[in-house]
This record gives C-alpha cells, sequence and structure tokens, in this order.
C-alpha cells in the first residue's frame, strides 16, 4: 500500500529591506494615522520589505536552488540608492509608500531576480514591478481607511539610503492565527555593500 505524503512547503519572496533609521522615520510620521486608525492590521515596522519577487508556496527542496545564483547576482551589483516617499493604497484597503531613487536600477534588478527564479526551475508569473513598502490593510469586516491614511503621507519624504543585502524571505501566511511574520531565510549584501 501506498502511503501519501506531502511535501513540505514555505511561502517565500525576495526582497529589499529599508535600513532601521530610515523605517523609524517613517514609523515617526505615521504616528497619526496609528492613533486614527487603530484598527487596521498594520505591519510589524521589522517586517516592512519591499517585494521584488513574490514566488508564493514553495517546496522546501526548491529553496536551496536560489541561493548561489542569488548570491552571485547580488556580489556583482551595486547597492541602489532609494528613499521612502508618499503613499497610496490598493483598493481602498491596503495603504503603502513608495519608493524613489535609483528606481531604473531597481527595475532592472527585479528583472534579473525574476529570470534567475525561472532559471531555477520555478514558474514564476509576476505582476509588473510596482515599487512600494505595504504599511497597513483594513480588516474585511471594517471600513476602508486607507485613502485617508494615504493622504497623511503625501508630503513624506524620507532620507535616502543604500540597498545593503538581497533578502530571501519566508512567511508564515496562511500557518494559523495571529499575525503574518517574515524571517529571513538568507540575505546577501551587495558589493561594496557594509
Amino acid at each position: 500500500m501506498k502511503e501519501k505524503t506531502h511535501a513540505a512547503t514555505v511561502r517565500i519572496f525576495i526582497a529589499l529591506a529599508p535600513p532601521d533609521d530610515a523605517k523609524q522615520e517613517l514609523e515617526r510620521v505615521l504616528g497619526p494615522a496609528y492613533a486614527a486608525y487603530p484598527r487596521m492590521r498594520w505591519n510589524r515596522i521589522e517586517d516592512w520589505h519591499i517585494t521584488l519577487a513574490f514566488l508564493g508556496e514553495l517546496p522546501v527542496a526548491a529553496v536551496p536552488l536560489l541561493r548561489p545564483p542569488l548570491a552571485e547576482l547580488v556580489a556583482a551589483r551595486r547597492p541602489l540608492r532609494l528613499a521612502l516617499r508618499g503613499g497610496g493604497h490598493f483598493d481602498e484597503r491596503v495603504l503603502w509608500t513608495g519608493i524613489d531613487g535609483d528606481l531604473e536600477e531597481l527595475h532592472l534588478l527585479a528583472d534579473d531576480v525574476r529570470a534567475l527564479v525561472k532559471e531555477c526551475g520555478i514558474p514564476y508569473e509576476g505582476r509588473p514591478l510596482r515599487p512600494h513598502l505595504t504599511l497597513a490593510r483594513s480588516r474585511r469586516n471594517e471600513p476602508p481607511h486607507a485613502v485617508e491614511a494615504a493622504a497623511g503621507l503625501a508630503a513624506f519624504t524620507g532620507r535616502p539610503w543604500h540597498t545593503e543585502r538581497l533578502h530571501l524571505v519566508g512567511s508564515n501566511i496562511g500557518r494559523g492565527p495571529g499575525p503574518i511574520h517574515y524571517r529571513d531565510i538568507e540575505a546577501w549584501p551587495f558589493a561594496g555593500g557594509r
């Protein structure tokens, strides 16, 4: 009799993370929105990231395939100069801040990361890159407040910073109750990075 087995999977994405001081700068600006919209599901500051490629659920065995080529790709790349800027929303429910700076290079990096994923034999049909950092979501049973919260970020321009590492991240989405948490599986420094 054949035993039924389920391969272990992990939800994966590849991202950049702003440095702590850039995130803290934005967190201070978000103070009034935190107070005004406490029922929104606010992402934890330590989880803020700029997704370059969302891969979804992958077998755990696929993760090692990504490590060497991602390390090689990043070792050949200089850090990007980016900044957090302004605010916006998706479908009146998702609040985000935008990205400014070396946007052409950011798009090229995302294209190369996505091509590398496909070369590793991992199916990838992602949406076009819209550089942003997701901050919060309105709860399904609550009125959406992302439009109002985004208006409070309209004049925000954060200080410029350089990307330090490319992150391969796993998440616990769909893994039980409670907030979403992310963890670095691995991170690689950019050439000439700190």
